[in-house]
């Protein structure tokens, strides 16, 4: 099916003329691609200056600038001449080779499905509210770059996330905005014969049409599903208003929409990926549509087209603590899935409600989306070392017996798209070092050349960033500030607000208490000491939104107002209201140093900071997250330390301290200590540092470039052996698998010899095994700490007594005999253990 507009009226908003040439502006305006490559921003400056200024959204610029500048524009030889350029530009990236071809052109994998619930790429697109979605869009654009055909699938939510206005009294309003679809970069999903595509899903005991939305982002796509159809009831309608709004009747709304919906749309366009990546639990009801569709093409049962589809996806968690899972009472679940999982999936609701319960058998227990994710997933991985390590903890409930070293939960560390959050000049000064594709390969020469910048070039580009943040602060807080009457009520003058040469900070994250960005007040007097030195200052911008219903995360952002009014102290400290991906921009930019301060190990991974990298920033962070396996002496600074870890948690008011400490005796000497040039020489080895070695490992590119090898790769092998199966073997290890589940209770240990030789201890055991093959188990010496390789025991020819199966194994001296024990579990070599099959039994 052809998804692409067909001619230019059938785009969803109007275009100001229909002379030749405003279809090659559209093309330009609808592609994503503006938002990380600047190449034509001096050509949409020159059909409105102040509009794009203000929206930095060629679309809307396009749509709303008059028809004679246009016309007039398109007369002048030297913006006809630049306007081809681009497009010629345009379509080389598209269609050159990128590393995806060069490196995988062989491969199996033509498709991903990238299902998530937010997605940042632009401001002028805000379907996001933060980290998720920074870490989505990221990975498409890098995905773009690289040639990895990824398709992303999502929401186009009306009304996005609210906007956010501070009063006098500093207390967050919530203003909500509309998303006109005819001023954003998207256009509406047609069928060959121009029929808009409207997508039909079963919510409880109604059918809902869903409207299709195209996005262009580069090389790839994503494609957007909401409910505002005028075929729908009006509650209906506003499924998709709010990102994340209501309470769990409308998440469950929007997760259905979003995993079962959007399966139906890569369907209904007759794209088939191999692998599915659902981005955090929210997007797990793909894996019922997904076994759906598996269950029409090869009439098999639900159960089946599981085991079929589940090795082509992949579940990536994002969340820290389990309260963060997404959980629905089982009457919810009933009311919005039970026909569906009846009349669709052939299974009971309880077959249903099984697959997202720690405890199948236990029917109180609430639906929880993370783990219906995982049981339907081939590989699940964290967004961090440190993630990974806690997610095999959250996830243990369901690998009862297992070692936590073993629960099948591996980490992909986030990264950040670097082309989009840095500025022109850090661009100039990375073209310089290491050329203009720097970011499209595989980053392998890029530390060696990034550590030949000269201090100039470095100092250099530190003053303009920071310069310009300053002139950036003073703008934006005087216009806010008229917002909120705050100018006139505190008798202000933007001038005298921040200096170019002084050290700033920055804070900026979603407002909530574990992320604790209330820990620098922990000492009011000492923080203002340190604000107020004369000859080392210190300048502090901070920017963050609560949730709309999040009274203690609104009571931290008063808290830093009042602090800040009663102290007089904006000429050193701003609150920037309404923080949003624009705002970000700016602060990532030009601050020297990056503020983060969790409670460890609540930030899975945390992006804010790898932003500042590019740009020369440095970072002073929690050891949590990324941090956690960045953080270096040479690179930056962190709060706390392996033993005081070790020991146990450091008090607020501990790590406080511990922070006025680094920035007092640290951060701000090192910043001041000047050379004969004027060059903080220690400073500036810090950043190159910096640059060099975390700029490259924590961007986007190596992410979606691990993904790729460590995961889609396989899973799309993995998905391709199950779905042909040409010879039924796949189908032996799915009988294998259930006859495994029915009667492992029957395995038993019998007589267990040992003794030591020499070098080595030897083991023999006698194992019951029932209606198992013993082809089916493996018998392994297990110690603790060695788990990976563990010596697997030989079973003997001969059957012993009374029907035992008799093993046995040595294992090296190295250790004392007690450290070992016996343990039997699942075997087949087309079956993921444990995380396919859980059954484990251990020597008593």
């Amino acid at each position: 099916m052809d998804s692409k507009p067909i001619q230019t009226q059938q785009l969803y908003g109007i275009l100001p003329s229909e002379k030749k040439g405003v279809g090659k502006l559209a093309t330009l305006a609808l592609d994503m691609r503006w938002s990380w490559n600047h190449a034509a921003d001096k050509l949409w400056r020159q059909l409105d200056p102040e509009l794009w200024e203000q929206t930095q959204n060629p679309w809307l610029v396009l749509q709303t600038v008059s028809r004679n500048k246009v016309e007039e524009l398109l007369k002048d030889p030297e913006f006809k001449e630049k306007l081809g350029a681009l497009l010629e530009q345009r379509e080389k990236a598209a269609s050159s080779p990128a590393w995806y071809q060069e490196k995988h052109a062989s491969s199996v994998l033509t498709q991903v499905a990238y299902f998530s619930m937010e997605f940042m790429l632009n401001e002028a697109l805000p379907i996001y509210v933060g980290g998720l979605g920074n870490v989505a869009g990221d990975q498409l654009k890098s995905a773009s770059d690289l040639g990895v055909p990824v398709t992303g699938i999502g929401l186009f939510y009306q009304q996005g996330y609210f906007r956010q206005l501070i009063d006098q009294q500093g207390n967050q309003q919530a203003i909500y905005t509309f998303n006109d679809p005819g001023q954003v970069s998207i256009v509406p999903l047609r069928t060959p014969n121009g029929e808009w595509l409207r997508i039909a899903v079963q919510l409880g005991s109604f059918t809902i049409w869903l409207r299709t939305w195209e996005v262009q982002a580069g090389r790839v796509k994503l494609y957007l599903l909401d409910s505002n159809d005028p075929a729908n009831l009006p509650v209906h309608r506003g499924i998709t208003n709010e990102i994340y709004g209501g309470g769990p009747e409308m998440r469950i709304k929007q997760e259905i929409i979003l995993g079962i919906g959007g399966w139906k749309l890569l369907a209904a366009m007759d794209l088939k990926p191999e692998v599915c990546h659902l981005n955090e639990g929210h997007a797990g009801f793909a894996v019922l549509a997904r076994a759906e569709d598996i269950m029409k093409e090869k009439g098999c049962s639900f159960q089946e087209a599981l085991f079929i589809s589940r090795p082509g996806n992949v579940f990536t968690t994002h969340t820290a603590v389990p309260a963060g899972f997404d959980h629905f009472h089982p009457q919810l679940m009933e009311n919005m899935l039970g026909p569906f999982a009846r009349q669709s999936l052939g299974i009971s609701m309880e077959e249903l409600l099984a697959l997202g319960r720690r405890d199948p058998a236990n029917q109180e227990e609430y639906f929880n989306m993370a783990f219906l994710a995982l049981r339907g997933s081939g590989a699940v991985n964290g967004v961090s070392q440190l993630h990974g390590k806690v997610s095999r903890q959250l996830f243990s409930d369901l690998f009862p017996r297992w070692p936590i070293d073993e629960i099948p939960i591996g980490h992909v560390t986030n990264g950040v798209h670097m082309p989009t959050w840095d500025n022109e000049f850090s661009d100039k000064v990375w073209t310089s070092a290491c050329g203009k594709d720097r970011w499209r390969g595989d980053l392998l020469s890029m530390e060696s050349k990034v550590c030949q910048l000269t201090d100039e070039a470095l100092w250099g580009l530190r003053n303009v960033c920071r310069e310009n943040l300053v002139h950036f602060i003073r703008s934006i807080f005087a216009r806010q500030s008229r917002l909120g009457g705050r100018v006139d009520h505190l008798n202000l003058n933007v001038n005298d607000m921040f200096h170019p040469q002084t050290l700033t900070l920055g804070f900026a994250r979603r407002f909530v208490p574990y992320k604790r960005p209330n820990l620098l007040l922990k000492n009011k007097e000492r923080l203002i000491h340190l604000l107020n030195q004369e000859s080392f200052p210190l300048q502090l911008v901070l920017a963050g939104k609560a949730g709309p219903g999040d009274e203690r995360g609104k009571a931290l952002i008063r808290e830093w107002i009042q602090f800040i009014d009663e102290n007089r102290l904006h000429h050193r400290v701003v609150f920037l209201s309404d923080y949003d991906m624009g705002i970000a921009e700016q602060l990532v930019s030009g601050v020297d140093v990056w503020i983060n301060t969790p409670k460890r190990p609540w930030e899975a991974c945390g992006t804010s900071g790898m932003k500042v990298l590019v740009n020369g920033g440095l970072n002073l962070s929690t050891r949590d997250g990324w941090w956690a396996e960045a953080f270096s002496p040479d690179l930056g600074w962190a709060l706390g330390n392996e033993e005081s870890m070790a020991e146990g948690e450091l008090s607020d008011v501990q790590e406080a301290e511990a922070l006025y400490d680094l920035l007092e005796y640290q951060v701000i000497p090192e910043f001041y200590g000047r050379n004969d040039n004027g060059f903080p020489l220690k400073w500036l080895e810090r950043i190159r540092n910096s640059m060099s070695k975390l700029a490259p490992v924590f961007s986007a590119n190596r992410a979606v470039r691990q993904y790729t090898e460590n995961y889609y790769l396989p899973a799309a092998e993995r998905y391709k052996e199950r779905n042909a199966d040409k010879e039924g073997l796949e189908m032996k290890i799915f009988d294998r698998q259930k006859h495994l589940r029915e009667h492992w209770s029957e395995i038993s240990f019998g007589e267990i010899k040992t003794e030591t030789e020499g070098k080595y201890h030897s083991f023999q055991v006698s194992l019951l095994l029932g209606e198992i093959h013993p082809e089916w188990v493996s018998v392994e010496i297990y110690s603790e700490g060695s788990h990976q390789g563990l010596p697997k025991m030989e079973r003997e020819e001969q059957v012993g007594d009374h029907g035992y199966q008799v093993y046995k194994g040595k294992v090296p001296a190295s250790r004392p005999i007690e450290h070992y024990t016996i343990r039997v579990v699942p075997f087949s070599d087309g079956m993921a253990v444990p995380l396919e099959a859980s059954q484990i039994l251990w020597q008593r």
